[in-house]
């Protein structure tokens, strides 16, 4: 063994463990920014396809699916090289997607085609494409996997889907322009954003019945701008935070009792949000003003502006 090559492998031994990280896409600029949650910088900026959108990580976090929704296609990354393994077929205009709990299915919004499109990620092949509403947006499944959501922002629906027949079983109506969706509370519990409406809806998953409506309402801000889109949530579903798009304002949701406690003054145009890996820390996408806020959660308060690309749009944790 070479010297060289020697004090190579040393380097790799000894080299520290890299800490948390969060991925945030920039649909401008076609490029990932990569924040490390300690020292809340920027160091990596990776190429991606035209205007990556939703980003979410394989269960390992070996992998890196990316909504290349211009490219018309789901780009796979190693995280560690920043190299685009290959791409996945996906429909056309993939916005958001998700990921089944097989780590191998991925479930694709595509808003041109009004369909969802199921593809197996280790065969790299469409198994299914459903027919849902007009302009499909956002994707969520259940935790024991067996339901799917779409949700159409012209139709105004959430559209549920059995995942064993890959059919619809159930549509049920929101308010206008719905954006994005998650299944809380181990699965007993939907909620549904509606960007136009204002609203969030909660739906009771066994029935598909509605059992809560959340309207948010800032003060000084003309409720035209007050849009929720993407929302995550504190550890055991206690609380969620909600971006409220231009208003520049998240909304902290008691999620029990439905009602809003607070509101964060973050950037311009708020779209999506990552947790760190011990929910200490908030990430948020801010469009307009290009950059991440940096919500200090137990606070209720932004602590720090980190600049990013141009219009950052989804966020992910990589622990």
């Amino acid at each position: 063994m070479t010297i060289l090559r020697t004090a190579a492998l040393l380097a790799l031994v000894t080299m520290p463990a890299s800490g948390a990280e969060i991925w945030v896409t920039n649909e401008k600029d076609d490029t990932i920014s990569v924040i490390d949650v300690d020292t809340l910088e920027v160091i990596r900026t990776l190429p991606t396809g035209e205007r990556p959108r939703g980003i979410t990580f394989s269960h390992d976090f070996s992998r890196v699916y990316i909504c290349a929704s211009d490219s018309d296609t789901v780009q796979v990354m190693d995280p560690v090289s920043g190299e685009i393994l290959h791409d996945l077929p996906s429909g056309e205009d993939p916005e958001q997607f998700v990921l089944h709990p097989d780590d191998r299915h991925l479930y694709i919004a595509n808003e041109d085609d009004a369909i969802t499109t199921v593809v197996d990620t280790e065969t790299r092949r469409v198994v299914a494409q459903i027919d849902v509403g007009i302009e499909p947006e956002g994707m969520a499944v259940s935790p024991d996997g067996k339901v799917a959501i779409t949700t159409s922002e012209t139709t105004n629906m959430a559209h549920w889907i059995d995942t064993e027949t890959q059919k619809l079983f159930a549509n049920t109506l929101v308010d206008s322009r719905p954006r994005h969706a998650e299944f809380v509370k181990d699965g007993r519990e939907l909620w549904v954003s509606s960007e136009i409406g204002g609203t969030i809806t909660v739906f009771d998953t066994a029935t598909q019945a509605e059992i809560a409506k959340i309207a948010f309402e800032v003060d000084g801000i003309h409720p035209d701008r007050v849009q929720p889109v993407g929302f995550e949530f504190t550890e055991g579903d206690s609380h969620a935070f909600v971006a409220l798009g231009p208003s520049n304002h998240l909304a902290v949701v008691n999620a029990e009792t439905y009602e809003v406690e607070d509101y964060i003054l973050v950037g311009r145009r708020v779209w999506h949000m990552a947790f760190s890996p011990d929910k200490d820390l908030l990430f948020t996408t801010n469009g307009v003003s290009g950059d991440v806020t940096v919500v200090d959660v137990a606070k209720r308060t932004a602590i720090k502006s980190i600049k990013v690309g141009r219009f950052p749009w989804g966020a992910a944790l990589r622990p």
